[in-house]
């Protein structure tokens, strides 16, 4: 008896899935029906009905669709925050294991700085021997005002001292806006080292 009852439930069961159905309107705007969804469903919202035909579920295809792209920028952010996470801690222990103080800290800055000096000077020394060189062109220049034509070669060589002038003087500029971002990176180093030291006692 348990065996028929068993056999009659899994017989209503599967009739009941085979009565199940789906159906949309596609974007040519008919109707469609099928056992499983129909490819003409596929991005539009669709029903689940019943075997009596009556609605038991509603798929809106827009507001999945919007969830998904939610959920993957999300995980996107998440990824982001991972990757920042691994940086500070990469960072952290670079910084721990190349300073044991803040004093060392301070003495790394004076060396970066006198480094930055340092080429300061020899593009400034480039600076005036370029210049010199450009006065000793245009005097000879000069001696051909009124004259013949001056020397191809001389005239590009006036050409070709202006051009390193101008990328001298270009590059001094940036190495003397070096001395800002050299103190404050060391004044980051400094800081974030106090924070994570704090509370030990300094060497």
């Amino acid at each position: 008896m348990l065996r028929i009852a068993l056999i009659i439930s899994i017989a209503a069961l599967s009739t009941a899935a085979e009565a199940q159905s789906y159906r949309c309107v596609g974007k040519d705007g008919k109707k469609y029906y099928g056992q499983s969804v129909p490819p003409q469903c596929l991005g539009m919202p669709v029903e689940e009905l019943n075997s009596q035909g009556m609605v038991t579920k509603r798929f809106d295809a827009a507001a999945s669709a919007a969830e998904r792209e939610k959920k993957a920028a999300e995980e996107e952010e998440r990824k982001k925050r991972e990757i920042v996470t691994k940086e500070e801690g990469r960072r952290t222990r670079a910084l721990l294991a190349t300073y044991t103080s803040e004093k060392e800290i301070e003495n790394a800055r004076a060396r970066a700085l006198q480094e930055n000096q340092v080429a300061v000077k020899d593009v400034e020394g480039k600076i005036v021997l370029l210049k010199k060189r450009q006065a000793d062109l245009t005097k000879e220049l000069d001696f051909f005002q009124g004259k013949n034509k001056p020397p191809a070669k001389l005239e590009q060589d006036i050409k070709n001292a202006e051009i390193d002038l101008k990328a001298q003087e270009g590059l001094l500029a940036t190495k003397k806006k070096e001395v800002d971002s050299i103190n404050s990176r060391y004044d980051d180093d400094k800081k974030r080292y106090v924070e994570l030291t704090k509370g030990a006692p300094k060497k």
